[in-house]
Protein backbone atom coordinates (compact mmCIF):
# COMPACT_ATOMS: atom_id res chain seq x y z
CA UNK A 1 0.00 0.00 0.00
CA UNK A 2 2.72 2.18 0.74
CA UNK A 3 4.97 1.26 -2.18
CA UNK A 4 1.78 2.19 -4.23
CA UNK A 5 0.59 5.74 -2.64
CA UNK A 6 4.45 6.81 -3.17
CA UNK A 7 5.15 5.28 -6.95
CA UNK A 8 2.00 7.17 -7.91
CA UNK A 9 2.89 10.09 -6.21
CA UNK A 10 6.15 10.26 -8.26
CA UNK A 11 4.40 10.05 -11.66
CA UNK A 12 2.48 12.54 -10.64
CA UNK A 13 5.17 14.87 -9.52
CA UNK A 14 7.36 13.98 -12.64
CA UNK A 15 4.15 14.41 -15.67
CA UNK A 16 3.07 17.94 -13.10
CA UNK A 17 7.29 19.17 -13.01
CA UNK A 18 8.23 17.74 -16.41
CA UNK A 19 11.47 16.65 -14.84
CA UNK A 20 10.91 12.96 -17.02
CA UNK A 21 9.46 9.80 -15.40
CA UNK A 22 10.41 7.86 -12.61
CA UNK A 23 12.85 5.07 -12.62
CA UNK A 24 11.79 2.97 -9.65
CA UNK A 25 13.65 -0.49 -8.36
CA UNK A 26 13.93 -3.54 -9.93
CA UNK A 27 14.57 -6.78 -9.46
CA UNK A 28 17.11 -7.31 -11.82
CA UNK A 29 19.24 -5.42 -8.88
CA UNK A 30 19.69 -8.90 -7.89
CA UNK A 31 21.28 -10.39 -10.85
CA UNK A 32 24.14 -8.08 -11.69
CA UNK A 33 26.66 -8.62 -14.46
CA UNK A 34 30.05 -10.29 -13.30
CA UNK A 35 32.95 -8.20 -12.41
CA UNK A 36 35.54 -10.71 -11.70
CA UNK A 37 37.23 -13.66 -13.29
CA UNK A 38 34.61 -13.26 -16.33
CA UNK A 39 34.47 -16.24 -18.38
CA UNK A 40 35.98 -18.60 -15.76
CA UNK A 41 34.22 -21.33 -13.28
CA UNK A 42 35.28 -18.56 -10.72
CA UNK A 43 32.98 -15.68 -11.81
CA UNK A 44 32.38 -13.16 -9.13
CA UNK A 45 29.20 -10.30 -9.63
CA UNK A 46 28.51 -7.73 -6.84
CA UNK A 47 26.42 -10.12 -4.60
CA UNK A 48 29.07 -12.38 -4.59
CA UNK A 49 31.57 -10.30 -3.13
CA UNK A 50 28.87 -8.99 -0.89
CA UNK A 51 28.55 -12.69 0.32
CA UNK A 52 32.41 -13.30 0.38
CA UNK A 53 32.46 -9.67 2.50
CA UNK A 54 29.91 -10.75 4.97
CA UNK A 55 31.75 -13.85 5.44
CA UNK A 56 34.90 -12.42 6.42
CA UNK A 57 33.69 -9.94 8.51
CA UNK A 58 31.59 -12.06 10.09
CA UNK A 59 34.41 -14.81 11.17
CA UNK A 60 36.88 -11.60 12.38
CA UNK A 61 34.51 -10.24 14.48
CA UNK A 62 33.58 -13.91 16.21
CA UNK A 63 37.59 -14.38 16.52
CA UNK A 64 38.32 -11.21 18.18
CA UNK A 65 35.43 -11.53 20.30
CA UNK A 66 36.50 -14.61 21.48
CA UNK A 67 39.89 -14.50 21.41
CA UNK A 68 41.13 -12.96 24.75
CA UNK A 69 38.04 -13.58 27.34
CA UNK A 70 38.32 -12.17 30.76
CA UNK A 71 37.24 -13.32 33.69
CA UNK A 72 35.83 -9.67 34.03
CA UNK A 73 34.37 -9.05 30.50
CA UNK A 74 34.36 -6.08 29.13
CA UNK A 75 31.74 -4.37 26.95
CA UNK A 76 32.82 -6.52 23.81
CA UNK A 77 33.05 -9.48 25.17
CA UNK A 78 29.55 -8.78 27.21
CA UNK A 79 28.06 -8.57 23.99
CA UNK A 80 29.41 -11.16 22.20
CA UNK A 81 28.75 -13.95 25.20
CA UNK A 82 24.92 -12.59 25.07
CA UNK A 83 25.07 -13.48 21.31
CA UNK A 84 26.62 -16.94 21.60
CA UNK A 85 24.72 -17.61 24.22
CA UNK A 86 21.39 -16.28 22.93
CA UNK A 87 22.02 -18.63 19.87
CA UNK A 88 23.71 -21.83 21.62
CA UNK A 89 21.38 -22.03 24.68
CA UNK A 90 18.14 -19.63 23.75
CA UNK A 91 17.56 -21.46 20.33
CA UNK A 92 19.52 -24.94 20.00
CA UNK A 93 19.56 -26.22 24.03
CA UNK A 94 16.24 -24.49 25.08
CA UNK A 95 14.62 -25.98 22.01
CA UNK A 96 16.62 -29.42 21.65
CA UNK A 97 17.26 -29.88 25.41
CA UNK A 98 20.73 -30.42 26.90
CA UNK A 99 22.56 -33.17 25.14
CA UNK A 100 21.00 -32.64 21.64
CA UNK A 101 21.31 -29.35 22.09
CA UNK A 102 24.99 -29.08 22.55
CA UNK A 103 25.04 -31.94 19.55
CA UNK A 104 23.91 -29.81 16.74
CA UNK A 105 24.22 -26.16 18.63
CA UNK A 106 27.59 -25.86 16.12
CA UNK A 107 24.93 -26.15 12.72
CA UNK A 108 22.10 -24.12 14.37
CA UNK A 109 24.46 -21.18 15.32
CA UNK A 110 26.08 -21.32 11.82
CA UNK A 111 22.63 -21.02 10.25
CA UNK A 112 21.57 -18.14 12.69
CA UNK A 113 25.08 -16.02 12.28
CA UNK A 114 25.72 -16.95 8.63
CA UNK A 115 21.90 -15.86 7.85
CA UNK A 116 22.17 -12.68 9.41
CA UNK A 117 25.54 -11.26 8.58
CA UNK A 118 24.11 -12.12 5.00
CA UNK A 119 20.77 -10.51 5.82
CA UNK A 120 22.13 -7.01 7.51
CA UNK A 121 24.14 -6.37 4.38
CA UNK A 122 21.12 -4.83 3.01
CA UNK A 123 21.19 -1.99 5.32
CA UNK A 124 24.77 -1.32 5.33
CA UNK A 125 25.47 2.20 2.72
CA UNK A 126 27.88 1.11 -0.42
CA UNK A 127 26.16 -2.74 0.06
CA UNK A 128 22.71 -2.34 0.29
CA UNK A 129 21.28 -5.43 -0.88
CA UNK A 130 20.56 -8.37 1.13
CA UNK A 131 22.25 -11.81 -0.56
CA UNK A 132 19.19 -14.17 0.58
CA UNK A 133 17.59 -12.18 -1.33
CA UNK A 134 18.53 -14.81 -4.11
CA UNK A 135 16.39 -17.74 -3.69
CA UNK A 136 19.99 -19.54 -4.41
CA UNK A 137 21.03 -18.88 -1.21
CA UNK A 138 17.60 -19.59 1.03
CA UNK A 139 17.71 -22.97 -0.73
CA UNK A 140 20.93 -24.23 0.23
CA UNK A 141 19.93 -23.76 3.96
CA UNK A 142 17.33 -24.84 3.60
CA UNK A 143 18.60 -28.01 1.88
CA UNK A 144 21.06 -28.26 5.08
CA UNK A 145 18.31 -27.62 7.40
CA UNK A 146 16.27 -30.34 6.01
CA UNK A 147 19.45 -33.35 5.38
CA UNK A 148 19.53 -32.58 9.09
CA UNK A 149 15.92 -32.80 10.00
CA UNK A 150 16.24 -36.40 8.01
CA UNK A 151 19.27 -37.49 9.29
CA UNK A 152 18.81 -36.89 12.63
CA UNK A 153 15.72 -39.05 13.03
CA UNK A 154 16.97 -42.13 10.83
CA UNK A 155 20.42 -41.92 12.61
CA UNK A 156 18.16 -42.09 16.49
CA UNK A 157 15.50 -44.63 14.95
CA UNK A 158 16.71 -45.72 11.59
CA UNK A 159 14.75 -45.36 7.82
CA UNK A 160 12.22 -47.70 8.95
CA UNK A 161 10.66 -46.15 12.27
CA UNK A 162 11.48 -42.15 11.15
CA UNK A 163 9.15 -42.49 8.21
CA UNK A 164 6.17 -44.12 10.02
CA UNK A 165 6.61 -42.04 13.12
CA UNK A 166 6.69 -39.22 10.36
CA UNK A 167 3.72 -40.16 8.56
CA UNK A 168 1.47 -42.72 10.28
CA UNK A 169 0.17 -41.09 13.13
CA UNK A 170 -1.03 -42.66 16.04
CA UNK A 171 -4.59 -41.64 17.32
CA UNK A 172 -5.99 -41.40 13.70
CA UNK A 173 -8.45 -43.60 12.58
CA UNK A 174 -7.25 -46.53 10.40
CA UNK A 175 -9.52 -45.58 7.74
CA UNK A 176 -8.14 -42.02 7.04
CA UNK A 177 -4.44 -43.15 7.77
CA UNK A 178 -3.27 -43.47 4.31
CA UNK A 179 -4.84 -40.20 3.19
CA UNK A 180 -3.26 -38.57 6.38
CA UNK A 181 0.17 -39.97 5.17
CA UNK A 182 -0.21 -38.51 1.81
CA UNK A 183 -0.89 -34.98 3.14
CA UNK A 184 2.10 -35.41 6.17
CA UNK A 185 4.70 -36.01 3.07
CA UNK A 186 3.64 -32.79 1.18
CA UNK A 187 3.73 -31.08 4.74
CA UNK A 188 6.78 -32.54 6.50
CA UNK A 189 8.88 -33.33 3.16
CA UNK A 190 7.99 -30.94 0.56
CA UNK A 191 6.27 -28.07 1.94
CA UNK A 192 8.64 -27.71 4.88
CA UNK A 193 11.78 -26.63 2.86
CA UNK A 194 10.07 -25.01 0.60
CA UNK A 195 8.37 -22.41 3.53
CA UNK A 196 11.69 -21.95 4.38
CA UNK A 197 13.50 -20.82 1.10
CA UNK A 198 10.49 -18.60 0.47
CA UNK A 199 9.48 -16.68 4.12
CA UNK A 200 13.50 -15.75 4.14
CA UNK A 201 13.81 -14.46 0.12
CA UNK A 202 10.80 -12.74 -0.18
CA UNK A 203 11.04 -10.65 3.26
CA UNK A 204 15.01 -9.38 1.73
CA UNK A 205 13.49 -8.95 -1.31
CA UNK A 206 10.22 -6.77 -0.23
CA UNK A 207 12.47 -4.97 2.35
CA UNK A 208 15.39 -4.11 -0.32
CA UNK A 209 13.11 -2.67 -3.34
CA UNK A 210 10.94 -0.77 -0.05
CA UNK A 211 14.33 1.09 0.90
CA UNK A 212 15.60 1.36 -2.93
CA UNK A 213 12.11 3.06 -3.52
CA UNK A 214 12.01 5.20 -0.76
CA UNK A 215 16.05 6.71 -1.18
CA UNK A 216 15.44 6.83 -4.89
CA UNK A 217 11.97 9.36 -4.54
CA UNK A 218 14.16 11.27 -1.95
CA UNK A 219 16.32 11.71 -4.43
CA UNK A 220 14.26 12.53 -7.33
CA UNK A 221 12.04 14.71 -5.13
CA UNK A 222 15.45 16.97 -3.70
CA UNK A 223 16.48 17.02 -7.38
CA UNK A 224 12.81 18.91 -8.44
CA UNK A 225 12.89 20.87 -4.56
CA UNK A 226 16.33 21.97 -6.48
CA UNK A 227 14.85 23.08 -9.50
CA UNK A 228 11.81 24.92 -7.79
CA UNK A 229 9.11 22.63 -7.69
CA UNK A 230 6.64 22.41 -4.75
CA UNK A 231 6.92 18.49 -4.82
CA UNK A 232 10.10 18.83 -4.16
CA UNK A 233 9.23 19.14 -0.59
CA UNK A 234 7.94 15.81 0.01
CA UNK A 235 11.80 14.57 -0.05
CA UNK A 236 11.99 14.94 3.56
CA UNK A 237 8.84 12.97 4.24
CA UNK A 238 10.52 10.16 2.19
CA UNK A 239 13.70 10.21 3.55
CA UNK A 240 12.30 9.86 6.82
CA UNK A 241 10.38 7.12 5.78
CA UNK A 242 13.97 5.65 4.54
CA UNK A 243 15.76 6.16 7.86
CA UNK A 244 12.31 4.61 9.55
CA UNK A 245 12.58 1.10 7.23
CA UNK A 246 16.20 1.02 7.60
CA UNK A 247 15.69 0.48 11.24
CA UNK A 248 12.80 -1.52 10.56
CA UNK A 249 14.81 -3.60 8.06
CA UNK A 250 17.84 -4.38 10.71
CA UNK A 251 14.94 -5.67 12.58
CA UNK A 252 13.32 -8.09 9.86
CA UNK A 253 17.17 -8.96 9.45
CA UNK A 254 17.83 -10.19 13.20
CA UNK A 255 14.09 -11.61 13.20
CA UNK A 256 14.29 -13.78 10.28
CA UNK A 257 17.61 -15.09 11.00
CA UNK A 258 16.26 -16.54 14.10
CA UNK A 259 12.90 -17.84 12.57
CA UNK A 260 15.38 -19.85 10.34
CA UNK A 261 17.18 -21.37 13.16
CA UNK A 262 14.64 -22.01 15.61
CA UNK A 263 12.64 -23.88 12.98
CA UNK A 264 15.75 -25.85 11.69
CA UNK A 265 15.79 -26.76 15.34
CA UNK A 266 12.19 -27.72 16.32
CA UNK A 267 12.10 -29.48 12.96
CA UNK A 268 15.10 -31.58 14.47
CA UNK A 269 13.35 -32.03 17.49
CA UNK A 270 10.37 -33.33 15.73
CA UNK A 271 12.53 -35.69 13.97
CA UNK A 272 13.59 -36.97 17.31
CA UNK A 273 10.55 -37.48 18.89
CA UNK A 274 9.10 -40.73 19.25
CA UNK A 275 5.39 -39.58 18.23
CA UNK A 276 4.89 -36.00 16.49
Amino acid sequence: MLASVLTTSLLVAADESGGGDFVGPSINEFFPAPILFIGTPFELNRIMLIRLLAVAALLLILWLGTRRLKLVPGRGQVAMEFAIDFARKGIAIDTLGEKEGKRFAPLIMTIFFLTLALNVTGTIPGLQIASTGLIGQAIILSIIAYVTFVYAGIRKFGVGRFFKNALWLPGVPVAIKPIIAVLEVLSTFIVRPITLTLRLTMNMVAGHMLLVLCFLATGFFFNMLISGSAWGLIGAGTLLMGIAFVVLEIFVAALQAYIFAILTAIYIQLALADEH
